[in-house]
C-alpha cells in the first residue's frame, strides 16, 4: 500500500528546517499502524507525504502504486478523492451542515447524485451509531459524536487508505476509547489500512505496528 525510499523533507525559510531525513519504510495493505514520537519529530509531516498533501525533497512516496513526488498538484489531489480518507484530531465539519450533510460532502465533491450521496451517507452513519444523530449540526453534538461524524465522512468513498491524525486528541479518556474501538472494528470489517498519528501510548497500542520517529529519522519499528 505504503513505500517510502530514502525520503527527506525540508522546509526553507530564514533557516532551513530538516523534517524527516532518509526514512525508508513499507506499510502493507490492511495494516493498522501507529506512528509516535515527540512533537517535532516529522509525525504529521511523514503523514502529509503518505496522502499526498506535500512531496517529498528527495526520495520517492509510493502510494497504492502511484509514485505521489512525481504527480502534479491536480493529480494528486483526484488520487486522494478516491485513495485516501482524513481524520482529523479537530474534526473539521462544517459548522453550517447537518451531520448527514458533512458525511455526503466528500461525495457531492466527487460528482456522486444527490440521492445516492444521502443513502451512502445516511448508511455510514448507521455505522458509527449516528443514525438518529443525522439531522444535527456539529455544535448540537458532543465532541464524541462529531469524531464519528468524521470517521463517517472518512469512510463514505470507500478509500483503502484512511490516515488519523491524533483521533482522540480532543477526547477524554472514556470518548476516547469509543473512538479508538470504532477504529479497531472499521479495520477488521472493512480491512482498509489505516495509520493513525498519536502521542497517546492507549492509542497506539491498539495497534499490530508501532513505528517511533524521532528528528525526523526511524528510531523503532515493532510489530505485535
Amino acid at each position: 500500500m505504503i513505500e517510502l525510499r530514502d525520503v527527506t523533507k525540508t522546509f526553507a525559510g530564514k533557516a532551513c528546517v530538516t523534517a524527516l531525513s532518509g526514512i525508508t519504510l513499507t506499510i502493507r495493505d490492511g495494516e493498522l499502524v501507529a506512528v509516535m514520537g515527540p512533537s517535532g519529530s516529522g509525525k504529521s509531516t511523514l503523514l502529509n507525504l503518505m496522502g499526498g498533501l506535500d512531496v517529498p525533497t528527495t526520495g520517492s512516496v509510493i502510494v497504492a502504486g502511484k509514485d505521489l513526488a512525481k504527480e502534479s498538484e491536480k493529480n494528486r489531489s483526484l488520487f486522494r478523492r478516491s485513495t485516501v480518507s482524513y481524520i482529523f484530531q479537530a474534526y473539521h465539519l462544517m459548522p453550517t451542515l447537518t451531520a448527514s450533510r458533512n458525511v455526503a460532502l466528500p461525495l457531492h465533491l466527487a460528482g456522486v447524485f444527490r440521492r445516492e450521496a444521502e443513502e451512502m451517507a445516511a448508511a455510514a452513519l448507521r455505522s458509527v451509531g449516528l443514525a438518529e444523530r443525522a439531522g444535527h449540526l456539529p455544535d448540537e453534538l458532543s465532541g464524541g459524536e462529531r469524531q464519528r461524524v468524521a470517521i463517517a465522512r472518512a469512510l463514505v468513498t470507500g478509500a483503502p487508505l484512511l490516515l488519523a491524525d491524533e483521533p482522540t486528541g480532543n477526547l477524554d479518556s472514556a470518548r476516547g476509547k469509543e473512538i479508538l474501538d470504532l477504529l479497531v472494528s472499521i479495520h477488521r470489517e472493512r480491512d482498509v489500512t489505516i495509520v493513525m498519528v498519536t502521542h497517546d501510548p492507549d492509542a497506539a497500542s491498539i495497534c499490530e505496528r508501532r513505528i517511533e520517529l524521532r528528528d525526523g529519522r526511524v528510531e523503532g519499528d515493532t510489530r505485535g
